[in-house]
């Protein structure tokens, strides 16, 4: 017979295995976890892992012996991943991102965790998935507890620089963490201040904006540059332009400089029988501030606004190639590592769409070059999925310090450098809906080397699967193909065990801020909802047994 002290010593020692259990399990996660980041290959697998939490505590750890480099990171806004002239775009002329492709490293598949401003710039800064720094879209207040990686180069004793636009937190420009030298403005910002009394926020101080934004941004950062003794403090810059964002503003001396030029849509805009495969919001969206039938609520003519934007960019390009000269003037040229990146990607009809927001290439993918003379060898082209989650450690890295165990991406520098180490295999994709623009819903997607998948949570007539090789302009919804169902089913299985290995399986909300941007042209058929995908639509009785 059992007594009752026997019975607690049992209770106490399963107890004891069982927590046993519980820490192996969880190490056994977490290596798990860092084995499979770079390549999630599971095919239905519900494996849990532990997530590591974000540090309350600052703790640099140095690279046994590197060198810290100086590394300039300068971001632009919604500039799409093919809009350079080394590409062949039919507008776009960007000689000195040409060269940065010439000299350095060309990352042509370069993603984003969520296309939109606040954030993919999080991710940059933090490293993480969006579900993770919970910064899910353009209004909210940024949540306690997040860290930047800048905090780590500072606590090191490196000299760091924001200079641009922050957008993140609302309509706040007040310096933030992790910068010794802080230049920004409120919002989106202007290209040209609208009044006397519209100011810049320099470390604290309200400042006039005396011109053109994208020409006084890069004055701050050569004059921060010139500040600096890179023999004795390494340095990072980061230089945040406003451009290309809407509406597009050219420098006086860029206007019209397209205006003549012949102008070709892309295909997928035409509105095509293969459109009856896709999603009705999508088509329904086409008349809505978002879509190509009514943007904005506008007349605005497409062609115009993308030659606009095109012109804008050029300031972008001459940035550039500003802080490449006073790299030279300082002499540091050839070691300091320069990364050039787009927040977002932005579409100019594109499946009858405007902006991004969506998971289609033009939306998810940016530009992304590198360059760093005597590390990168000149006309690198890396393939592999890189993302904006993978900056903060390649610039940890290229100044000698090792990336923290929370942060979900991994450092580019051994891709750029020409090297083969195990990489991600697919990348994951979310956007969260906003009752501001309420056409487009929450979207998770699983975008692999070959085949994306994309579902559309809490809508129910379809998702959608498209082979990039054959189909890069993704008009073939291969869902309804029955040789593709398995592989939809078994890309759908992998994108939620993604996100659970992730800590992703919880939506994100917050109560929804500003207006709502949700009506439509009569005159375009607004007045009328988009038809359903013809597979949805049965013409007899499916149910055989309900009484």
């Amino acid at each position: 017979m059992l007594t009752f002290t026997s019975c607690h010593s049992a209770a106490k020692a399963t107890e004891r295995i069982f927590s046993s259990f519980a820490v192996i399990c969880g190490v056994f996660a977490t290596s798990m976890r860092r084995l499979l980041l770079p390549g999630l290959a599971l095919a239905g697998t519900a494996l849990v892992a532990e997530v590591v939490p974000v540090p309350t505590a600052i703790v640099p750890e140095r690279i046994a012996g590197a060198k810290p480099r100086n590394v300039v990171f300068i971001l632009s806004d919604d500039h799409r991943y093919d809009a350079m002239s080394f590409l062949g775009h039919q507008f776009a002329l960007t000689p000195v991102m040409d060269s940065m492709a010439k000299n350095g490293t060309h990352l042509k598949n370069a993603l984003v965790t969520t296309a939109l401003c606040s954030p993919s710039r999080a991710s940059i800064l933090t490293g993480l998935y969006t579900f993770r720094h919970r910064v899910i879209d353009n209004n909210r207040a940024i949540p306690p507890g997040t860290v930047y990686f800048p905090q780590y180069l500072q606590k090191a004793g490196y000299a760091t620089a924001f200079i641009g636009k922050w957008h993140m937190g609302g309509e706040s420009d007040e310096p933030q963490p992790g910068w010794d030298r802080w230049v920004s403005f409120r919002g989106q910002g202007e290209y040209l201040a609208p009044n006397p009394n519209y100011t810049l926020n320099v470390d604290g101080k309200r400042v006039p904006q005396r011109g053109y934004i994208t020409t006084e941004l890069t004055d701050y950062a050569i004059d921060w540059l010139k500040q600096q003794n890179p023999a004795e403090k390494p340095f990072f810059l980061y230089l945040s332009h406003k451009a290309v964002h809407a509406n597009f503003t050219p420098e006086p001396k860029y206007e019209g400089r397209f205006k003549e030029l012949p102008f070709h849509r892309p295909a997928s805009e035409a509105s095509t029988a293969a459109n009856r495969l896709k999603p009705r919001w999508l088509r329904d969206q086409r008349n809505s501030w978002h879509g190509v039938d009514f943007p904005y609520h506008s007349e605005l003519d497409i062609e115009n606004y993308y030659k606009r934007y095109c012109e804008t960019l050029s300031s972008v390009d001459d940035s550039i190639g500003r802080v490449l000269q006073q790299l030279k003037d300082m002499g540091v040229y050839e070691d300091t590592l320069v990364i050039y990146m787009g927040d977002n990607g932005f579409m100019f009809g594109e499946h009858g769409l405007i902006d991004k927001r969506v998971a289609y290439e033009p939306s998810i993918r940016v530009p992304l070059l590198m360059q760093c003379p005597a590390l990168i060898k000149g006309g690198t082209v890396v393939d592999e999925m890189v993302a904006n989650i993978d900056i903060a450690p390649t610039v940890m890295e290229a100044m000698g310090l090792q990336r923290p165990a929370h942060m979900d991406g991994q450092s580019i520098l051994p891709l750029a450098e020409g090297k083969t180490v195990p990489w991600r295999k697919d990348f994951l994709y979310v956007y969260y809906w906003e009752k501001n623009f309420p056409q487009t819903p929450t979207v998770f997607s699983l975008r692999g080397d070959r085949y994306k998948y994309i579902t559309y949570y809490g809508l129910w007539d379809a998702d959608e699967l498209y082979d990039l090789q054959s189909d890069p302009d993704e008009t073939r919804n291969l869902l309804y193909d029955p040789q593709f169902r398995p592989l939809a089913q078994e890309m759908e299985n992998q994108l939620y065990a993604k996100m659970q290995l992730l800590g992703g399986m919880e939506i994100p909300l917050n109560q929804p801020a500003g207006g709502i941007n949700n009506k439509r042209l009569r005159g375009r058929g607004g007045d009328q909802a988009s038809d359903f995908p013809l597979p949805a639509v049965v013409d007899q009785p499916i149910n055989k047994n309900a009484n």
